[in-house]
């Protein structure tokens, strides 16, 4: 019976270890040989927050989640995509999350509005507390 479990959960864990054993993909670490194109995928690249790591860039992470975005993102370029184009379509793939400069939509207007209403709660206290002193 114990071999029974052991074998089951070997199964179930073989799907987790398949993402790391993956080669990398081909643009993961290799750079363009254009160099303007270069330029345009790593100005991206760091506008665009790696999904594992959270705090870094694609373009500083050394995640194999992020390699495969910086080869999607080298790939799109080479192909000739803006790179406006291909922060929508990682925009629509990953959610708004993965940009550093996120833009207002439906999901994210609460991000802009919210700190404005609590400057203004803020400022409102202070002013009425000023003045009952004066």
């Amino acid at each position: 019976m114990r071999w029974l479990v052991a074998l089951l959960l070997l199964a179930l864990a073989a799907p987790v270890t398949a993402q790391d054993t993956m080669p990398p993909a081909p643009y993961a670490y290799t750079q363009l040989e254009d160099p303007a194109q270069e330029e345009q995928a790593r100005e991206l690249m760091h506008t665009l927050r790696c999904l594992k790591c959270q705090s870094q860039s694609i373009a500083d992470s050394d995640a194999p989640m992020a390699g495969d975005m910086r080869h999607q993102v080298r790939t799109r370029i080479a192909a000739g995509e803006s790179p406006d184009e291909i922060r929508e379509w990682l925009i629509s793939r990953y959610g708004d999350y993965v940009s550093y400069e996120p833009q207002i939509s439906s999901t994210t207007w609460p991000l802009f509005v919210i700190p404005l209403i609590v400057l203004l709660l803020a400022g409102t206290v202070l002013l009425r507390r000023m003045r009952r002193k004066s």
